[in-house]
């Protein structure tokens, strides 16, 4: 039989060649390499005699990042159980309907998340005792079997599962270590993301798959990253850019204490831009060859890798596309636009996700032929480099032109007196949508000032013709912006 490329085919290999070596350590307490197999092969004969899971059913997992967490999808995902992987950050509702669409059978769930589990199923608490293996657990999959079920974030929409197989998230695990230098044997990484998010968990399971060690920490904390850092252990990080903003907030003198003894070979950032002058802080304080900043989603994996030398020249870039992936800029007739203009993004690779969960319709929306989209919309310059324009749903049509707010708010941003804003449009008898700001500021400023400060550098059809200065911008569980409730909340009395 072929060999298969399965989650945990790297994790196994290394238990064979370094038993003893530490693989995983968090607050809570430390695995090697050989006690983390024992633990899973405990939990697969669990799932088959206690649990009565077949290949094919679906298990719930509810749980802030521990080191069970890497234990018990090894397992499930051993014996051909998909996990939906719920955020812990969600409602008790917003659960329960992820849970009901995705028909799981077992609900395992960290003590803190009990209040999110619904009555009526099965339920393993994650950290509770499990018994000594009796014999392994053969399960005929292969690496085109579904491990994971993410949902997606629902900032357009209800949330949707992702359906991941053994084989894309392998494949990802090599384009890491062909694009970045602290994922190997020798490396070690602390994953600080949810594990619950499709890019968290794929950076913090990726050192597993070679043989390195990976220390999870619970939660995000910005202050106990920077000591962690400091100590000279961590070769790899991966932030999100809400994560480096909350780092750079603190006192000057913590920032200053990782300066000179941090040994990081590579951090990267995901999820959503990285502003400019953020860029500009980390790779100060850092050091100038460790920034990547990548593009991609839950359903395309890694589309796209902005290396660290053309952080400061290609500005509000995500690079060109990821290790053996291939993109194409479409305009609406299907047809590859031409550089510098405007098309939405397809791309395709050996990562992508194998559809919707119970969800045909939007499966053959997102996919066509082997191409996948999620509804973005970029251009490319001369060279090859990509540029997110904006979302496709984000898109303003004001007097019958339109207007990309992502490229509002890379203006905005630059503003000394703004942390962070969110452009949108409204529908208006007049113009069709109206440009909104909605605006977390540092220090008072009149939206005069910002008007002059936007019409020195965009088109003055682009400029706002309403601004808002909250307190904070709405978000959902991921940190992502929810622009459709700023939507809703401005467009009373419209």
């Amino acid at each position: 039989m072929a060999h298969q490329n399965l989650l945990t085919s790297g994790l196994r290999a290394s238990v064979a060649r370094t038993p003893h070596k530490l693989a995983i350590k968090s607050d809570s307490g430390t695995r090697t390499y050989s006690e983390l197999a024992d633990r899973i092969d405990a939990i697969k004969c669990m799932a088959r005699h206690r649990w009565k899971l077949n290949a094919g059913d679906v298990v719930a997992l509810i749980s802030p990042n521990c080191i069970e967490y890497f234990e018990y999808i090894s397992a499930l995902a051993e014996v051909g159980v998909a996990v939906a992987t719920v955020n812990y950050r969600l409602s008790a509702l917003e659960v329960q309907d992820i849970i009901l669409d995705s028909g799981a059978k077992l609900i395992v769930y960290h003590q803190s998340c009990d209040a999110l589990v619904p009555d009526g199923l099965e339920r393993q608490r994650i950290d509770s005792p499990i018994p000594v293996a009796d014999g392994f657990v053969d399960a005929k999959i292969s690496e085109e079997t579904v491990f994971a079920i993410p949902y997606t974030s629902g900032t357009t929409g209800k949330p949707k599962g992702v359906m991941i197989s053994h084989r894309s998230r392998v494949m990802t695990f090599s384009g890491l270590a062909a694009e970045y230098p602290c994922f190997s044997s020798d490396c070690y990484f602390l994953a600080i993301a949810p594990l619950c998010h499709g890019a968290g968990f794929a950076f913090g399971y990726a050192p597993l798959h070679f043989g390195g060690t990976v220390e999870i920490l619970p939660q995000f904390d910005a202050e106990q990253v920077i000591l962690k850092l400091a100590e000279g252990k961590a070769d790899g990080i991966f932030m999100v850019p809400a994560h480096f903003q909350a780092i750079f907030s603190l006192d000057k003198e913590i920032l200053e204490s990782v300066r000179e003894t941090h040994s990081l070979k590579s951090i990267i950032s995901n999820a959503s831009a990285l502003p400019q002058p953020l860029k500009k802080d980390i790779v100060e304080l850092f050091g100038a060859d460790l920034l990547n900043e990548t593009y991609g989603s839950t359903e395309a994996g890694i589309v796209t890798n902005l290396k660290p030398k053309y952080q400061m020249r290609k500005l509000n870039c995500v690079g060109t596309p990821f290790v053996a992936s291939e993109v194409s800029l479409r305009d609406e007739s299907g047809q590859e636009v031409s550089v510098d203009t405007p098309g939405e993004l397809f791309s395709r690779g050996p990562a992508l996700f194998t559809g919707y969960w119970n969800n045909p319709v939007a499966t053959a929306e997102a996919i066509s032929d082997g191409w996948v989209s999620v509804g973005d919309i970029a251009k490319r310059d001369s060279e090859g480099h990509l540029y997110i324009v904006d979302r496709k749903k984000d898109m303003i049509i004001s007097g019958g032109i339109n207007v990309y707010p992502r490229e509002i708010e890379n203006v905005l941003i630059e503003h000394p007196c703004i942390i962070e804003c969110a452009v949108f449009g409204i529908r208006d008898l007049k113009w069709g949508e109206s440009i909104h700001a909605a605006i977390v500021i540092s220090e008072e400023v009149s939206a005069e000032k910002l008007a002059a400060w936007l019409r020195n550098n965009i088109a003055g059809f682009k400029l706002p013709k309403h601004y808002h200065f909250v307190d904070v911008l709405p978000r959902n569980a991921t940190g992502k912006i929810l622009k459709r409730t700023l939507v809703e909340e401005f467009s009373v009395g419209q």
